[in-house]
């Protein structure tokens, strides 16, 4: 089993630089996508349901802002969208796809960096997604959760950590939180597992400003985290650089598991 995590920072602009025919010859059994940036009415239908695969959205209210999507090679038995709390249900930021005793979830955890208010809302989605997180590992089920969690768990997780500590990303709360997630609530980061000491091949995002991208500073906040029974059974991992969607690159991980 394939599967391919990738913030797109708007699908039309990804399509336009090559995304879907990157993703037809990956031979991904799901790939899992955020940030749209698009409205069902801005979909065209090689988005809704690129060859041999099924979509699945979860769109945000406000138009030209957040979203995310699944797409899957096997139709789903079930789909859900959303966490159950309106407020961040408005914004597009969850979509599961269950496959008999596998989930596999897109998620987008928004971003604090525009301002101390998205910081706030952005603590307040952690609050609210934690006790989720918890409920869905002891559900008995094996899940993957893919996306951009807006979080560099460490400092190998980023080039300049020591300048970044009281930026949002890297704040201390965040990454307490993170690790929560892993040792307490008892889930996966797959790719660290696969790659416990790997640095700048393991990075995900490059800001536009400067030459972050030509220097590779970059930071690795896009994740797949997962239940330990189908983690056990990771592969390999690989961030797709050869070419550029977004701002971000693409995260692919294979699973000895069948789907």
């Amino acid at each position: 089993m394939r599967i391919i995590s990738a913030n797109l920072n708007g699908i039309r602009s990804a399509a336009s630089k090559g995304f879907f025919d990157w993703m037809a010859r990956q031979d991904a059994d799901v790939v899992c996508v955020q940030e749209l940036k698009a409205q069902a009415a801005d979909m065209a239908p090689h988005m809704l349901a690129p060859d041999g695969y099924h979509g699945y959205f979860h769109y945000a209210e406000k138009k030209g802002y957040s979203g995310v999507g699944l797409y899957c090679r096997r139709a789903p038995d079930r789909v859900v969208e959303g966490i159950g709390h309106p407020g961040f249900d408005a914004e597009g930021r969850y979509v599961r796809a269950d496959f008999g005793g596998l989930s596999v979830v897109s998620v987008y955890v928004p971003s604090g960096s525009s301002s101390p208010e998205r910081q706030a809302a952005k603590f307040a989605f952690m609050e609210e997604f934690y006790p989720h997180l918890v409920e869905l590992r002891k559900s008995g089920r094996e899940i993957v959760i893919c996306g951009d969690w807006n979080i560099a768990h460490q400092e190998i997780d980023l080039k300049n950590w020591k300048s970044n500590q009281k930026n949002s990303g890297f704040l201390p709360e965040e990454r307490a939180w993170m690790t929560k997630v892993l040792s307490d609530a008892g889930w996966v980061d797959v790719h660290r597992r696969l790659c416990p000491d790997a640095t700048g091949e393991a990075y995900t995002w490059w800001s536009n400003r400067g030459q972050a991208w030509a220097k590779n500073v970059g930071w690795r906040i896009d994740y797949q985290l997962a239940t330990p029974g189908v983690a056990a059974t990771a592969q390999q991992a690989a961030v797709w650089k050869e070419s550029r969607f977004s701002d971000h690159a693409p995260l692919t991980i294979d699973y000895g598991w069948n789907i």
